[in-house]
C-alpha cells in the first residue's frame, strides 16, 4: 500500500473512530476514558488519541468528575463530555402545581424564563395553553422565534408509555389518559418536542450539572405531591420495558393503612409526600392547642433547623429510606439523590434516609452509596429537560 493510502486509511480509520466516541457521548453524557473504551470496544489508546483529536477541535471537553475516585497513584478521574452548542434549546417542567417554561444551551445558562401557579392535575388543555404561553414568553426574553429553538423537552408528573408516547397510569393525572403531550405541545409552539417523567427528567439535570456529575449509577428521588425515581444505570436512564419503571411512591409499607390515590393502602407516597409531611409539621406547631395550626407554614429549610419539627423531617427520611435500601441492595448504586419539593429539607432529611440505608441494606452496599440532597433543588426538572432537549438536538444535527 502506498503513502498516500496508508495515510487516507489511517484517516478514515480515526474519523470513524471519533465518530463513535461522539455517538456514545451523545447517548450515554459525560463518560471517563475507560467507559468510553468499554461502550465502543476501543482500545485504550484509541480512545486517548480520540479524545485529544475532539478536544483540539472543540467538540469535547475533558474534566475531573466530582464524585470519582482517584485513577492510578493519586491522579483524579475524568470524564469526557460534548462541547455544548451555542444554539438555544427549550425545556418545560409541568408539577401538579405549576408549570416553567425556559430557554437556554442545556449547560445550566438560562436565557429567558417563564413560570405560573396552575393545578393542572384536572385541567390538560389549560395546562398545555398556559405551557405555550410560558415558552413563547421566555422564548421572547432569549430574543429568538421558534424556528431559534433546535429542540425542546418537557417533564410531566405521570408515567408515559414510551411505545404510544401517551400519558398511561389511571391514576395520576387521570384526565390526561390517551393524551400525546409531545405532539400537543409541538402544535402550540411549533418546535419538535421529546417528553418524559418529571422524575426523569430530575435525573438527567442532577447528573449533567448536579449533585450525580461523573456517576454513572444513581438513585435520583422526587419527593413532592408524589413519590418518583429517576434510574441511571450504566450511564443511561432506565425507563423500563414500556416507560414506566420508578414508580417508589405505590411500594407498600409494612404496618401502613392509609388509602392511597393508586387503590391499594400504605404506599409510600402517602407517608411521606410534601403534603403529608407538611401536615404532620402542623401538628407538632401547633403545640397544645389545636385550632392554632398555621395556614402557611415557614419554607421548610427553616422548619428543618428546628429540633422538635427536624424530628417530623428526619423521620420522614427513614420511612422514605427503609423503601430506597432495598433499591441500593438491588441495584448497588453509587448515590442517592433526594429532590423535590420535600428535598428542601436538607440535613435531617438526608440523615434519616441515610440511618435507614445503613440499617437495612447490606454493609458493603450501604458503605458504597451516598446520600445527598439534590444540588439543584426544585430546579432539578427544569434543567434535566433542556439537558435532554440539547441531547436531541446533537444527534439531529
Amino acid at each position: 500500500m502506498s503513502d498516500l493510502h496508508e495515510s487516507a486509511a489511517l484517516s478514515a480509520r480515526r474519523q470513524r473512530t471519533r465518530t463513535a466516541l461522539l455517538a456514545v457521548l451523545a447517548e450515554y453524557g459525560a463518560l471517563s476514558r475507560a467507559d468510553l473504551g468499554r461502550l465502543t470496544g476501543l482500545s485504550r489508546s484509541a480512545v486517548g488519541s480520540a479524545v485529544a483529536d475532539l478536544r483540539e477541535q472543540g467538540a469535547v471537553t475533558e474534566e475531573t468528575a466530582p464524585h470519582a475516585h482517584a485513577a492510578g497513584r493519586g491522579r483524579p478521574a475524568s470524564v469526557v463530555s460534548l462541547r455544548r452548542e451555542s444554539g438555544l434549546v427549550l425545556g418545560i417542567d409541568l408539577g401538579h402545581a405549576h408549570i416553567t417554561a425556559a430557554v437556554g444551551t442545556g449547560d445550566g445558562t438560562v436565557a429567558g424564563e417563564a413560570t405560573a401557579e396552575l393545578d393542572i392535575d384536572d385541567r390538560p388543555e389549560e395546562a398545555l395553553d398556559t405551557a405555550a404561553a410560558l415558552a413563547a414568553d421566555a422564548m421572547r426574553q432569549a430574543g429568538c422565534e421558534p424556528g431559534g429553538i433546535l429542540a425542546a423537552a418537557a417533564g410531566i408528573p405521570a408515567a408515559m408509555d414510551l411505545r404510544t408516547r401517551a400519558v398511561r397510569a389511571p391514576t395520576v393525572l387521570a384526565r390526561w389518559i390517551g393524551l400525546d403531550p409531545a405532539a400537543e405541545l409541538e402544535r402550540r409552539i411549533g418546535v419538535p418536542f421529546e417528553v418524559a417523567n418529571d422524575a426523569e427528567m430530575g435525573a438527567r439535570g442532577e447528573r449533567a450539572l448536579g449533585a450525580g456529575r461523573g456517576l454513572n449509577d444513581l438513585i435520583y428521588v422526587k419527593a413532592s405531591h408524589g413519590v418518583g425515581s429517576g434510574l441511571v444505570l450504566g450511564g443511561q436512564i432506565y425507563r423500563g420495558a414500556s416507560g414506566l419503571s420508578g414508580e417508589i411512591g405505590h411500594i407498600q409499607l409494612p404496618g401502613a393503612s392509609n388509602w392511597c390515590r393508586c387503590g391499594n393502602r400504605g404506599c409510600l407516597e402517602t407517608a411521606v409526600s410534601v403534603v403529608e409531611v407538611r401536615r404532620q409539621l402542623g401538628h407538632v406547631l401547633a403545640g397544645a392547642d389545636r385550632r392554632s395550626v398555621p395556614r402557611e407554614l415557614p419554607p421548610l429549610a427553616e422548619l428543618a433547623a428546628r429540633p422538635a419539627t427536624a424530628r417530623v423531617v428526619t423521620d420522614a427520611g427513614r420511612t422514605l429510606g427503609r423503601v430506597l435500601a432495598d433499591l441500593v441492595n438491588f441495584l448497588n448504586p453509587a448515590a442517592v439523590i433526594v429532590g423535590g419539593e420535600l428535598g428542601r429539607a436538607g440535613a435531617p432529611l438526608i440523615a434519616g434516609v441515610r440511618e435507614s440505608i445503613d440499617r437495612y441494606a447490606q454493609p458493603a452496599v450501604a458503605e458504597a452509596v451516598e446520600v445527598v440532597a439534590g444540588a439543584l433543588g426544585v430546579r432539578a426538572e427544569l434543567h434535566g429537560a433542556l439537558v435532554m432537549a440539547a441531547g436531541r438536538r446533537r444527534t439531529r444535527t
